[in-house]
């Protein structure tokens, strides 16, 4: 099974107010495990990233020497060609990449390129009802540690989403535990690890019952 988690960041929040992507990044897992391989680019927006700088940290000056969207499109399509694509609030992604598709020029979908797409925070919701479920609160929830989240950014950001989705997801079942469901708690032990268990049964001494009885006699004479 092979999966690409997935993420980019934009000038903004509106494909209508023309709002570009200015990075693509993503990590490859392959039946749970991730490969080291990965893809980022940064891209030339042809616009002004505005506020948007505050919270990515890419100045209109680092992405003006950039490749357009059009000049790197066929790499990318490569890197998530047939792979299930797992992202956070993926309609906000997906709806950015087919808009750069078709300011390109081509008439096809990134759905036209994978077997699924998948969007973590519908799973987020579904386990956790109720709560917020945020990139940044799974983290904290599921304790990911040891990445600097100065600023955000689409591969680190796909790298932490790729250990949310694990964690998530039962990522300890190889552990020895069973999977969370609504029949089992936390950290439940298997049947089948129970029935290995062996009790070990000592024999105390009759010196050892002594002293315990001579120590309850001295309980109740108190």
């Amino acid at each position: 099974m092979r999966q690409i988690i997935l993420d980019t960041e934009t000038t903004g929040l509106d494909i209508a107010n023309d709002h570009r992507i200015i990075e693509i990044a993503g990590v490859e897992m392959i039946n749970r495990k991730l490969t080291k391989k990965t893809y980022q680019v940064y891209l030339n927006p042809e616009r002004a990233v505005g506020p948007s700088f505050k919270i990515h940290g890419l100045s209109d000056e680092f992405l003006s020497d950039k490749p357009l969207f059009n000049e790197v499109y066929v790499d990318f399509l490569k890197f998530i060609s047939d792979a299930e694509l797992l992202i956070h609030n993926a309609e906000f992604d997906i709806g950015f990449l087919n808009n750069e598709l078709k300011l390109a020029g081509l008439d096809f979908r990134v759905e036209d390129h994978v077997s699924k797409i998948t969007d973590t925070l519908a799973l987020a919701r579904e386990k956790h009802p109720g709560q917020r479920n945020s990139l940044e609160v799974l983290t904290d929830r599921y304790q990911i540690t040891g990445y600097d989240r100065s600023y955000h950014g689409a591969l680190i950001d796909s790298e932490i989403l790729a250990d949310v989705y694990l964690a998530m997801t039962g990522g300890q079942k190889d552990l020895g535990f069973e999977s969370h469901s609504s029949n089992t708690t936390e950290n439940s032990i298997s049947n089948d690890s129970k029935e290995n268990f062996q009790i070990l049964k000592i024999a105390s001494s009759e010196n050892d019952n002594n002293l315990h009885e001579d120590y309850l006699k001295s309980i109740r004479n108190n």
